[in-house]
């Protein structure tokens, strides 16, 4: 039996000129590791955070920090966000040309490496590059904007990728899914596999963000 899922809010709905005291109120309610959203105007519409507010955020917090480059050239950011004290880094399989050897630059700089996937992307890419990964980020909506509703079409993604890691012998993997997690769809979606979920607006918006936690928990 797997253990209980590792709650992930994504500061992209908090308030963008208060991050550092959202990542403190958010580790306090209860949070295991914050997500951030780094999205670079090009691979997605919006243009977000940069580094700067990585390393600000990860002084301010005990809890990890999970910077998801949504960017066309994440081979560009890689050392900034390790520096900046990010303990994972997870970049979209879609731009990542080279996919073995960004996530091997990854674990090179102490961090540990993810693999973004959007709904419309097949699995099969993570075939040859089980051994690099730590994480696999599973997205439940198309990238870009927050509070989208959750594709459950995506659904049966998870239970794929979970058997492939597996196989591999690589149960220490860990599967997160992002994009419209709520309390009503966490228990499902942990069932089928997923360790970590990401909720943004959820949970920043409730209000009281340790009950919203404590629900997606089950």
């Amino acid at each position: 039996m797997r253990r209980s899922p590792l709650i992930a809010p994504s500061l992209l709905s908090c308030d963008h000129g208060r991050l550092a005291e959202a990542g403190r109120q958010l580790e306090q309610a209860g949070a295991d590791m914050l997500h951030l959203d780094v999205m670079d105007g090009v691979f997605v519409p919006v243009l977000t955070f940069g580094a700067g507010v990585a390393a600000s955020l990860s002084e301010s917090v005990e809890i990890p920090l999970d910077a998801h480059l949504m960017v066309a050239e994440p081979q560009n950011l890689l050392d900034a966000f390790a520096s900046a004290g990010c303990r994972y880094i997870t970049i979209h399989a879609e731009v990542a040309d080279h996919l073995d050897r960004m996530l091997a630059w990854i674990r090179e700089l102490g961090c540990k490496a993810g693999v973004a996937l959007n709904p419309s992307t097949p699995p099969d890419c993570l075939e040859w590059v089980l051994e690099r990964l730590d994480l696999v980020l599973v997205m439940t909506v198309n990238p870009g904007y927050g509070g989208q509703s959750h594709l459950a079409s995506v659904h049966p993604k998870i239970g794929v990728i979970r058997r492939m890691l597996d196989d591999a012998g690589r149960e220490d993997a860990l599967i997160a899914v992002d994009g419209g997690v709520t309390g009503e769809n966490a228990s499902l979606l942990v069932s089928l596999g997923t360790d970590v979920l990401v909720s943004g607006s959820y949970i920043s918006r409730a209000p009281d963000m340790s009950a919203a936690i404590r629900s997606l928990r089950g």
